[in-house]
């Protein structure tokens, strides 16, 4: 399972739900104007940053919205 931690009026995170979107990619959107949402991505990713991917399949987690388009563009 995808899971992306995001903030609306981010551009970097719109170019990655964009890309995932027009690709049919399914994640789980994790919005961090949710004070609990950004609780957990700070537990888990260590800092505020979005957007933020984890992939719970491949323990796989990242920052930086074209190193996660990259990644993605591995799984199909």
């Amino acid at each position: 399972m995808l899971e992306l931690f995001v903030l609306d009026s981010c551009p970097y995170c719109q170019k990655v739900m964009n890309f995932m979107d027009e690709n049919k990619i399914q994640y789980r959107k994790i919005d961090t104007k949710n004070k609990e949402s950004e609780e957990s991505l700070i537990q888990i990713g260590g800092k505020r940053q979005v957007p933020f991917l984890v992939d719970t399949d491949r323990n796989i987690q990242m920052y930086e919205s074209s190193d996660i388009i990259e990644y993605v563009k591995t799984l199909k």
